[in-house]
């Protein structure tokens, strides 16, 4: 099977083009080497995918026939990334609190909107 089509097969990614792209940006490698997104996925390969900054890594198993249902993908790999990887995520929520908090800063439509409903000194 296609490293493509597998890793949408076991929900890594939610469409197929999604995989093929990362594949061709390089952020997909089977036995530490980059691969095409028409690589072919064999039971024993290990995989690392480079998502959201974590670096997951995936011992194949055995090769689905078609998507399956999230119950179902322990079946056919085993998740093998360390728990350091995801001391990173802790970082990533930290850096989101540098951007605007909403309602400050400059007002959106529905603001100006609202502005202009409440200062409506029209008489009819």
């Amino acid at each position: 099977m296609r490293i493509d089509k597998y890793l949408w097969c076991t929900r890594y990614f939610k469409t197929r083009n999604i995989a093929t792209q990362v594949c061709k940006k390089g952020a997909i490698k089977v036995n530490n080497e980059p691969v095409k997104p028409s690589r072919e996925v064999y039971p024993g390969d290990t995989i690392t995918v480079r998502k959201d900054q974590i670096h997951y890594t995936l011992e194949v198993i055995d090769i689905p026939e078609n998507r399956v249902g999230a119950k179902l993908v322990n079946l056919y790999r085993v998740d093998t990334t360390p728990p350091e990887a995801f001391k990173n995520q802790e970082l990533l929520k930290y850096s989101k609190e540098y951007y605007r908090k909403k309602g400050v800063g400059r007002p959106t439509k529905k603001d100006r909107r609202d502005l202009e409903d409440f200062t409506d000194t029209t008489e009819d």
